[in-house]
């Protein structure tokens, strides 16, 4: 049985991928970013709307189904976290509902970012909750799900939330399993997009490879970040922050990598201090303090290996002098792994799946280090179950729109059981798509 649906904040259409694998007809788009209406027209035939805050309600067609994954920045634990009172984006929300309200769609499925279910304690998605239901009288349902428990390599929990105006009663969430993959086999070399390591992010990889081979194999590695500009500081950190402190009492103190704050003006010692010590207020949290003490601890005690190499480290940009190590137990070859530069730092993970793919910038794209490259347009197509769509030309915006958007084999999967819980007949999936064999033969 076909169903009618409508794909709002598109991007490069994920719902759509996936409802149309499930032989259902969009029959309505919006997407904000001109040229990705331009690539979603290329893609699925149809051309989405502009500003959805501008469109008339009214003239939007009919539809079973609504699919909307509306911007997740308001609620990110990576953003500002201003939730509903971001007016730009955090209200859209209330477009949904105005939709809901006149369309009356038998269902709808919702995605975010996990962090909406405890926003600002748990108010936002209360609001949100009560909204749907009480409001608008919808059987409402969520659910957490990642691509990684459902034979795709990449680990990205997101809020699923899901309604109809039935009830829900026989619906059950697609069940997650666990799977042992091998990257290599989802890997595709030799193509036009695939970018190597720059010289100067590969020596920084290097330097901290060295220091990571060169601690004893019976020691630990930090499970803790890393941050080298705590190597030789004492300024205070306990009970207040540095810039509580007069300049003449900070005058007794090291900054960052230990640079005496002694004859200094107050802004000169602030300026040598790391980013994340010149904080305003008046003390610091109580993991900040944590990752400080824990790293001055870590530098006493094998001063003797770092210091060797802690003039090069010195010399790399601040994001670059910290570094995640989040592969206990494994090889101690940062080559062996996923590697990201992160606006934290240097994050380098075991390689059993790939990380979120972010919308921030092309910078954070995964780095597959055994093959010394960045991920490629087509693997990350492959992440996020598009394989079968055109992505944008420009390198930043492909990037962008891939770390936003939906993964479709999860929608698809969402999609077969709510439309099943309802006794209506599950739709064949579209044999078009060659997604859906190389998917099988992943899980098999």
């Amino acid at each position: 049985m076909s169903v009618k649906f409508i794909d709002l904040f598109a991007g490069i259409g994920g719902f759509h991928v996936a409802l149309k694998r499930l032989g259902h007809e969009c029959v309505f788009a919006s997407e904000i970013d001109e040229k990705l209406r331009v690539l979603y027209r290329e893609n699925f035939g149809i051309t989405p709307a502009g500003d959805i805050t501008k469109v008339d309600i009214s003239s939007i067609p009919r539809h079973d189904i609504l699919c909307a994954g509306f911007p997740c920045q308001p609620f990110s634990k990576a953003g500002t976290q201003e939730g509903m009172s971001d007016i730009l984006r955090g209200n859209l929300f209330d477009n949904i509902v105005q939709i809901l309200k006149v369309h009356r769609p038998k269902y709808f499925i919702l995605e975010n970012v996990p962090n909406l279910e405890k926003h600002d304690e748990g108010r936002t998605w209360s609001i949100m909750q009560t909204v749907l239901k009480d409001k608008l009288h919808y059987d409402v349902r969520i659910q957490k799900l990642s691509p990684h428990n459902f034979g795709v390599p990449q680990l990205r929990n997101r809020m699923f939330i899901v309604g109809t105006t039935g009830n829900l009663k026989c619906f059950q969430w697609p069940k997650p399993q666990d799977y042992n993959y091998q990257l290599d086999s989802f890997l595709q070399d030799n193509l036009n997009d695939t970018k190597p390591i720059p010289i100067r992010e590969k020596q920084c990889l290097e330097l901290w490879n060295k220091l990571v081979k060169n601690f004893p194999k019976t020691t630990k590695l930090p499970s803790f970040p890393i941050w080298a500009m705590e190597f030789g500081a004492s300024y205070p950190f306990e009970d207040c922050t540095p810039n509580k402190l007069k300049s003449k009492e900070l005058a007794k103190f090291q900054g960052a990598f230990g640079v005496s704050l002694y004859r200094m003006t107050k802004k000169e010692q602030i300026e040598r201090l790391p980013n994340y010590a010149r904080s305003k207020d008046t003390k610091f949290p109580t993991w900040k303090k944590r990752f400080i003490r824990q790293n001055r601890e870590f530098y006493l005690t094998y001063k003797s290996i770092i210091d060797p190499l802690l003039p090069e480290i010195q010399r790399m940009p601040n994001s670059w002098q910290k570094l995640e190590w989040n592969c206990k137990g494994a090889s101690r070859n940062i080559f062996d792994h996923i590697i990201q530069f992160r606006g934290s730092g240097i994050r380098v993970k075991k390689a059993n799946y790939f990380p979120t793919l972010v919308a921030s910038t092309s910078t954070q794209r995964p780095i597959i280090g055994w093959k010394e490259r960045y991920l490629n347009a087509s693997e990350g197509k492959y992440l996020q179950s598009l394989e079968d769509i055109k992505l944008p030309k420009s390198g930043t915006l492909r990037s962008k729109a891939l770390g936003n958007a939906v993964n479709a084999k999860i929608v698809r999967l969402v999609a077969e059981e709510l439309l099943a819980s309802d006794s209506l007949p599950k739709a064949k999936v579209n044999s078009n798509f060659k997604n859906n064999e190389m998917i099988k033969e992943h899980e098999s």
